[in-house]
């Protein structure tokens, strides 16, 4: 199939972008890297009146480390981060992260502000910085707001994302050099989205932990303060205290009535956490 027709724009900043945006009648969607929204166009999964195409934003595409935070343009690629061109604050999760992301040429092309706006559970940025404790710079005609990662996604394919808004930035905070990172996922091949994620941040000198586990159907399960997790504290010996019953009740409280689908996201989970203590 080939795509309903709709008007093209492609502006040459940020301000025309939203302007552009704001002046467009009907639905309107954000072209980035198009490795979602095109094959939705080719399907008529969804059929917008206006495109606005901001892949060649440069303004997008700037990365700097501003006092505790790395701050990530929304058109960085998977590549930039897979290959080192972004600093380095997680002390190389996001690198691994992003080396795992489908295929090169998927990561060459797709882009973080892309993947987080699309939405999808399954996506790795989704769960990735909740887990890494991120906020998002929003920017629309009417100015910025920011929204904590694990506060932005309402559900699959739903975030807070509101009308003639776009995802401006990710920002990162610095990793604490006793803080420990897993990422796990489950897929049935390579370079397909994950059917399981688990994604932790423990840091065991601070007694504190993050948990998010992803590909849920909805938006992920986020732990902030896990110590449910661990029988109560969070320590060194957090690998040998992780409780698989807690984690198992968790995702029966939000909704997960398959016993196979729970014990599938819970032995990611351990993977992760086991990663984490390695």
């Amino acid at each position: 199939m080939k795509p309903a027709p709709f008007a093209y724009e492609r502006p040459r900043d940020i301000a025309s972008a939203l302007a552009a945006m704001a002046s467009s009648d009907g639905v309107v969607k954000i072209m980035a890297g198009g490795q979602s929204l095109g094959p939705m166009l080719n399907l008529r999964l969804v059929a917008p009146d206006t495109i606005v195409d901001i892949t060649g934003l440069a303004e997008l595409k700037h990365v700097e480390v501003a006092g505790n935070e790395l701050v990530i343009g929304a058109c960085v690629t998977h590549a930039d981060i897979e290959d080192g061109r972004v600093p380095d604050v997680t002390r190389g999760a996001m690198q691994r992260v992003a080396s795992a992301i489908a295929y090169r040429a998927v990561r060459n092309r797709g882009t973080v502000g892309g993947s987080l706006s699309h939405a999808d559970p399954s996506a790795d940025w989704v769960s990735t910085f909740a887990a890494l404790g991120a906020t998002l710079s929003l920017r629309s005609a009417k100015g910025v707001r920011l929204i904590a990662m694990k506060d932005f996604m309402l559900g699959a394919l739903e975030s807070m994302l509101q009308p003639g808004e776009m995802l401006e930035a990710v920002r990162v905070p610095v990793m604490s050099a006793s803080a420990r990172w897993g990422y796990v996922k489950s897929c049935r091949k390579t370079g397909e989205f994950a059917h399981a994620i688990g994604a932790v941040l423990i840091d065991p000198e601070a007694g504190r932990a993050r948990v998010v586990i992803g590909a849920v159907e909805a938006a992920p399960i986020i732990v902030e303060n896990a110590e449910e997790l661990f029988g109560g504290r969070i320590a060194g010996d957090f690998k040998t205290r992780f409780d698989a019953r807690v984690a198992d009740s968790l995702l029966a409280k939000a909704g997960m009535s398959d016993a196979a689908d729970r014990h599938i996201h819970v032995t990611i989970l351990r993977r992760a956490v086991a990663e984490a203590a390695a």
